[in-house]
């Protein structure tokens, strides 16, 4: 029981001190796939800054964008998250069911962030309304964030 109670104590002191690992990088130590993705995208936006999470298991990394944009990934380059302030999200990160769906329930409305993860993809429109679509593309919840 020692043992095990040792153990425990030890993975969480190891996991708390890996906790919060920011670190800064150079846009160049990025993965290949994000630094595509941001050539691609976001090729008039200049890079604020670049930096990676590493926690216990996992690492992550954000780029900022001198105009307040930012773009999340994941250790292989795959976007996570993209959240715009000051522009939309590049249309063609955007699936073509979500901008279907957008275009003609909210005309009005541009998309200013999505996220996606294993099992769902979250969309906040201008609007105020925040869109959850499972993998399939199906709406699955919605919520205004104007309350």
């Amino acid at each position: 029981m020692k043992k095990w109670m040792f153990l425990l104590v030890s993975l969480f002191t190891m996991q708390m001190a890996m906790a919060d690992n920011d670190k800064p990088i150079a846009f160049e130590q990025l993965p290949a796939t994000a630094q595509t993705f941001i050539k691609q995208h976001f090729s008039d936006a200049k890079v604020a800054f670049v930096k990676m999470e590493k926690e216990f298991l996992d690492s992550s990394y954000d780029v900022v964008f001198i105009n307040g944009d930012k773009v999340e990934f994941d250790k292989k380059g795959n976007w996570k998250e993209v959240s715009c302030r000051r522009m939309t999200v590049p249309q063609a990160v955007v699936p073509v069911k979500i901008q279907e769906f957008v275009k003609s329930n909210y005309p009005e409305a541009k998309v200013l962030k999505i996220e996606k993860d294993r099992y769902e993809y979250e969309v906040k429109l201008s609007n105020f309304w925040e869109l959850t679509f499972d993998l399939n593309f199906n709406l699955i919840d919605m919520d205004n964030d104007n309350d």
